[in-house]
């Protein structure tokens, strides 16, 4: 790992940056509106955090949660492969808000989880490779594929939706290794099956060596580039309860968004320099290809009905997208940052 001196921009500078003229002017936010604004009901928030790297504007937002009035910022750590699902630790209290793929939250929805999805978070993430035999998605039927994840998952929603958009069926038209990571790649790499599903964090060699063979990129390949990958969600009994910190903590997390849009760089040093990653290059490089700035421009309404009709179809939820909306969403922080923060 680089020394913190190395990057140029450590964590107390970082800070610095994020002083009260610093935001202001870095991030384009209207000081005039956070002096009208009460402060927040509770001063204490939790937020979920992994080793996932582009779920990074939450790893980079305790300093604007502290900007916004939170005192104490806690953060649950958590790993791929868990006992715990992310979302469960959501609906349960234990996590107040969090950044997660669309599928496995729209899950929890429909199984009657508190959790509301409140903002759309950065498009795509989600990447599939093939060999030979495979050249399109219909190609995967009969096939093997790797999903180094657990059932219901990121990555597993992904290939349920991906093969529900083509008709196929991920119960009975593909056979499925449950691997880890570093056992998925391998196993791929050795041709023991015939794609491999994969999310953010990926060994750059590996996405290198089979950058050709990649049939799905859902940051850049439609439909799925049209929509949100990863969402902001909140637990719903502490939202009701904590709407000016909800907004607050919503806020933070999507300045942080920008910053990793605008400054891809420094926000890869800071990943770096506090313990998330010792790749800087891998993640510059995730986190300038994935569009953290859309969460103005795009429509996450949009990505909800689209992901819940595609998860209906693979038969993973049994709500409608009406539904899934009316008790799993609540836009209205997210319009008023709209408003507020001008791209």
């Amino acid at each position: 790992m680089h020394s913190r001196r190395d990057h140029g921009w450590n964590r107390r500078e970082f800070l610095r940056t994020l002083s009260l003229a610093g935001t202001a002017g870095f991030l384009g936010l209207r000081p005039e509106l956070f002096a009208a604004e009460p402060p927040p009901e509770t001063t204490k928030i939790t937020l979920r955090r992994t080793t996932v790297l582009c779920h990074a504007p939450v790893h980079l937002a305790e300093a604007l949660l502290k900007f916004e009035g939170f005192t104490e910022v806690h953060f649950k750590e958590t790993a791929r492969g868990e006992a715990v699902p992310p979302a469960e630790a959501l609906a349960s209290g234990e996590v107040q808000i969090m950044m997660q793929f669309a599928g496995p939250l729209l899950l929890r929805v429909d199984a009657g989880d508190p959790i509301l999805i409140l903002s759309g978070g950065h498009i795509g993430c989600q990447e599939l490779f093939a060999h030979e035999s495979v050249r399109s998605v219909r190609d995967l039927k009969g096939k093997t594929v790797i999903l180094a994840t657990t059932p219901g998952a990121g990555p597993h929603t992904f290939l349920a939706t991906v093969l529900a958009h083509v008709g196929l069926d991920h119960r009975k038209d593909v056979k499925v290794l449950w691997l880890s990571i570093a056992e998925g790649m391998r196993a791929f790499e050795e041709r023991k099956a015939d794609a491999y599903m994969g999310g953010s964090g990926l060994r750059p060699e590996f996405r290198t060596k089979w950058m050709r063979r990649m049939i799905v990129n859902s940051t850049t390949d439609r439909p799925w580039s049209q929509y949100f990958c990863c969402m902001v969600a909140g637990n719903r009994e502490w939202v009701r309860k904590h709407p000016i910190a909800t907004k607050r903590a919503l806020r933070a997390i999507l300045k942080s968004a920008d910053i990793c849009a605008l400054e891809p760089q420094r926000a890869a040093r800071t990943l770096v320099d506090q313990g998330f990653t010792t790749r800087y290059a891998q993640a510059v490089q995730e986190l300038r290809e994935l569009p953290y700035g859309k969460w103005r421009e795009y429509d996450p309404e949009d990505t909800v009905r689209f992901y819940s009709l595609r998860l209906h179809e693979a038969g993973m939820i049994k709500s409608n997208p009406q539904k899934i909306i009316a008790q799993g969403t609540d836009w209205r922080f997210l319009r008023e940052l709209k408003k507020e923060i001008k791209g």
